[in-house]
């Protein structure tokens, strides 16, 4: 299955992801999986729900490495009747309005925290984009920021703000050990040879919320939303918001409508046209 993955030239990371479900399927039914066929991945699917309690979305993402490790590796049929794909519930994401993003990256637990929060705000990279940005990505004469390698594998450019590239010559000066590739990097002191984790990222947006007092959940994804709610609320067009998310559909994109209060407040209530008596 590695080897297919391979041949295929999945991320790395979905590599990871698909081979430790197959592993998880594995010794759930301590069995080898090309032994187990869809009357355990139904099992496997009712617990992943029932008693895993995962999404929709994780359960669906599961199934696609079965599918790919019965169909693609073992070459046998896979019958989406049999094991269908569970229905996404389709919830808007959660946006911070920009008073509580500026609360949120003031109440950062620590300098370096702050850095990462920043960055996330203004560029609306992924968490795992945020980990691999490399110090060569910071682009001082075009300013912006070179993302590769992003979901799908693909490159793109967002801008670079003024205020961000001040904070990150900030980072830079406090790191006693000034890095050669990563722009953040991992270990005690931020001294490794490996960029940070994305646990890290997330701690850092966690911690900072329950500091700032925020009653919503935030996590790096929340920021992403943040960025392309808050250009779209100062004009910024749809098809450049999507570049600079990267979404491969405008459709994607389009759920930000729902969000933004300039949208929203564009269209007034049909209550507001009634002649009530007050």
């Amino acid at each position: 299955m590695l080897e297919e993955l391979q041949r295929r030239n999945y991320s790395e990371h979905t590599t990871r992801y698909y081979i430790r479900t197959v592993e998880d399927f594995a010794r759930y039914f301590r069995c080898s999986p090309d032994r187990l066929g869809p009357r355990h991945i139904r099992e496997y699917q009712t617990v992943l729900f029932q008693k895993r309690k995962l999404s929709p979305g994780s359960v669906a993402v599961r199934l696609a490495a079965l599918r790919f490790f019965y169909h693609k590796t073992l070459r046998k049929s896979w019958s989406l009747s049999e094991t269908p794909y569970p229905k996404k519930a389709h919830r808007l994401p959660t946006v911070l309005s920009p008073v509580e993003v500026t609360r949120l990256i003031q109440a950062a637990g620590s300098s370096f925290h702050r850095t990462l929060i920043m960055t996330l705000y203004a560029t609306g990279a992924r968490n795992a984009e945020l980990t691999h940005l490399k110090v060569s990505d910071i682009d001082k004469q075009r300013m912006v920021v070179h993302i590769q390698g992003g979901k799908g594998r693909k490159d793109r450019d967002v801008m670079l703000s003024a205020k961000l590239l001040a904070e990150l010559r900030s980072h830079w000066h406090r790191l006693r050990r000034k890095p050669r590739v990563w722009l953040f990097p991992g270990g005690k002191n931020h001294s490794d040879q490996q960029p940070i984790d994305t646990k890290t990222v997330w701690h850092a947006c966690h911690h900072a919320a329950r500091r700032a007092g925020l009653q919503k959940r935030v996590h790096p994804h929340t920021l992403r939303h943040c960025f392309a709610t808050h250009l779209l609320e100062a004009g910024t067009d749809l098809r450049t918001i999507q570049l600079l998310l990267g979404h491969n559909d405008l459709k994607e994109t389009t759920v930000y409508l729902h969000l933004s209060e300039r949208h929203l407040s564009a269209a007034p209530s049909p209550l507001d046209s009634l002649p009530l008596n007050t």
